[in-house]
C-alpha cells in the first residue's frame, strides 16, 4: 500500500514531465519568473541569471525560445562536490559554491536570483537567514520557491504527515523503508542527518525572510497550502540608481 502511495505521489510531482499534474502545476508557477525575465530583456537587452542549488534540467519547465530570445546567460552554483554536466551549453555556466556564502559575487552581480526548492536544505535557522541574505543581496530582483510545511505530504520521502511526526518516529522510518528520494539508512546517524536534509517552512517563517520586500504567494493544491514563491520584481532603490 505505502509503494502505491509513494507511486502514486511521484506522478503527481513529476515536475519535468508537462502531461502530468506537477510539470503542470511548475509552468503555472513559473510564469512570474517567465514575465521578469521579459521585462529585464525589455530594460537592458540581456538577462543575468544566478540560480543558487538548480539544475540545467529545471529550465526545460520555461517555453522554449525564451531564454533566447530574451539573450538570457544562467550561472548555476551548486556546492562543491556536486557532479557537473559533461559539457557546456552556450547559455548556462556551472559554478562551485555555498550558497549561504555567495561573496564571489558583488552586490547586484546579476539580475535575477533564483532557487527553487533549496532553502529547506540550507541547515539549521542561522544558515536559512543566510542563504535568503545573500540570494537578496546578489540580484536586483529574485524568485524564490520552497514547499509548504502544512501541505500534509513531504515532498522529499513523499510520505503523508511524515514531517509532522515526533523526530524519534521519523528517525525509525528512515531506518526501516525506501521512501521517496530518500533510500534506507542502516544506522542511527545516517538515518538522523537524512531526516535533517530537509527542514519545511511555514507562511510566518517565509515571510520573515522576505516580506519586506518581496511578493509571497502560496500555491495550493484543493485549497492546500502546497509551496510558496517569494517574488521581487521592484528592484531596491540603491540597485536601481546603479543600474
Amino acid at each position: 500500500m505505502s509503494g502505491m502511495i509513494q507511486s502514486g505521489v511521484k506522478r503527481l510531482v513529476a515536475y519535468d514531465d508537462p502531461r502530468c499534474f506537477g510539470g503542470r502545476m511548475r509552468a503555472r508557477r513559473s510564469r512570474p519568473l517567465v514575465e521578469l525575465i521579459r521585462r529585464v530583456h525589455a530594460e537592458r537587452g540581456n538577462v543575468r541569471i544566478i540560480d543558487v542549488g538548480g539544475t540545467r534540467r529545471y529550465w526545460r519547465i520555461l517555453p522554449e525560445s525564451l531564454l533566447g530570445d530574451c539573450d538570457v546567460h544562467i550561472t548555476i552554483v551548486n556546492l562543491p562536490g556536486t557532479p557537473a554536466p559533461d559539457a557546456e551549453e552556450p547559455r548556462f555556466t556551472h559554478a562551485f559554491g555555498d550558497g549561504c556564502d555567495l561573496s564571489e559575487w558583488p552586490d547586484a552581480a546579476f539580475d535575477i536570483a533564483h532557487s527553487n526548492s533549496v532553502i529547506e536544505h540550507v541547515g539549521d535557522w542561522d544558515h536559512v537567514v543566510r542563504f535568503a541574505a545573500e540570494v537578496r543581496r546578489v540580484a536586483r530582483y529574485y524568485f524564490l520557491q520552497t514547499p509548504h510545511f502544512w501541505f500534509p505530504v513531504e515532498p522529499h520521502c513523499m510520505v503523508p504527515l511524515f514531517h509532522w511526526l515526533p523526530m524519534s518516529w521519523r528517525v525509525s522510518l528512515v531506518r526501516r523503508c525506501n521512501l521517496g528520494n530518500w533510500t534506507r539508512q542502516p544506522d542511527v546517524d545516517r538515518a538522523v542527518r537524512t531526516v535533517e536534509s530537509a527542514r519545511l517552512l511555514d507562511r510566518a517563517m517565509f515571510e520573515g525572510l522576505f516580506g519586506d520586500d518581496a511578493t509571497i504567494r502560496t500555491e495550493r493544491f484543493f485549497g492546500l497550502p502546497k509551496s510558496m514563491v517569494a517574488v521581487r520584481d521592484q528592484a531596491p532603490a540603491e540597485t536601481a540608481d546603479a543600474a
